[in-house]
């Protein structure tokens, strides 16, 4: 029996081939073997894959069947002007430029074919060179379907549980990020997808229409400053004293800024005021500073970083 992975896809594509409505039997039959035998299993596996299909966004119609030998049946079908891109009413040359667009960026999956293919391009667009690669993550269906339905989302983060209203997603560096409002925080949080801990079997997602998202939201300018933030917020209050020997103090002042400095040495070196509430970004930002920088306190993140680099060493 194929996989559940495979027999959504196979399913989707096939309601979507057909030109009339298909009874659970028909659909059985023409994903052969995809299906249990039985028909109490059979149905079980039908319904928890079409309320996953629907949970994507596919819209799934039903209808009961009558006049016919399966009169009282009940027929499944996908409405493919519910379901496909609306005419964006392009003349020719914003058709051509999108198609451009498009065959420049390579999503790592068949998105970016298929955007092309119904944009009515070609795979080959003149030989345009890829300028841009977009990462692809297999989380990134289900939480567009959570933000454009405004369904608030649940997550382990970093071992912590979360719930947000995702207000957008962002591409940031390589990397997909989801914003929103963090119901643990009470404030608006970015947390980077791959990170989330589980995967998409680890997503949990509410009803639609369970949040307003602000009117002035703008994804563009929600990204924090300080990547040590991610998840969390100076006002979270966890900070660390790090010093800095003369060599990369300078550098380090202008990063986090002169009001974060709380000491100077006659030396050349500063003792400076980090966030660390985001324990994972603070250890990158430490280690990249080499041996110019060392964890004075807290006693506890101090510990933490030289049991991290003790293990670096050991492995």
């Amino acid at each position: 029996m194929a996989d559940r992975v495979e027999r959504l896809t196979n399913l989707l594509a096939l309601l979507l081939e057909s030109t009339r409505s298909m009874t659970l039997v028909e659909i059985a039959d023409k994903l052969d073997g995809q299906y249990p035998q039985a028909d109490r299993a059979r149905r079980a596996a039908f319904e928890r894959d079409k309320a996953a299909l629907r949970d994507l966004g596919v819209p799934i119609d039903t209808e009961v069947l009558a006049g016919t030998e399966t009169a009282g049946a009940t027929a499944y079908a996908i409405d493919r002007s519910k379901y496909e891109l609306d005419d964006l009413r392009l003349d020719g040359d914003e058709m051509r430029a999108l198609q451009v667009a498009v065959a420049a960026v390579r999503t790592n999956s068949s998105a970016g074919r298929d955007a092309l293919w119904k944009l009515g391009g070609e795979v080959d667009v003149g030989g345009v060179p890829v300028s841009a690669v977009v990462p692809d993550r297999p989380e990134l269906p289900i939480i567009r379907q959570a933000v454009a339905a405004r369904s608030s989302m649940t997550f382990s983060y970093r071992g912590d549980q979360r719930q947000i209203d995702p207000w957008g997603l962002l591409l940031r560096g390589g990397f997909w990020y989801v914003v929103g409002h963090d119901h643990l925080r009470n404030a608006q949080r970015t947390f980077r997808i791959d990170r989330f801990d589980g995967g998409v079997d680890g997503i949990a997602i509410g009803p639609p229409d369970g949040f307003e998202r602000p009117v002035d939201f703008d994804p563009r300018s929600a990204f924090p400053a300080d990547p040590k933030q991610i998840g969390h917020a100076a006002s979270d209050g966890v900070e660390a004293i790090v010093e800095v020997d003369s060599v990369r103090a300078a550098a380090i002042e202008r990063e986090v800024g002169a009001d974060r400095v709380v000491d100077r040495s006659t030396d050349g070196s500063i003792r400076v005021r980090v966030p660390a509430s985001n324990l994972a970004a603070f250890r990158s930002w430490l280690l990249g500073l080499l041996d110019h920088a060392v964890v004075i306190e807290p006693a506890d993140i101090r510990a933490e970083v030289v049991g991290w680099l003790e293990s670096l060493v050991d492995g």
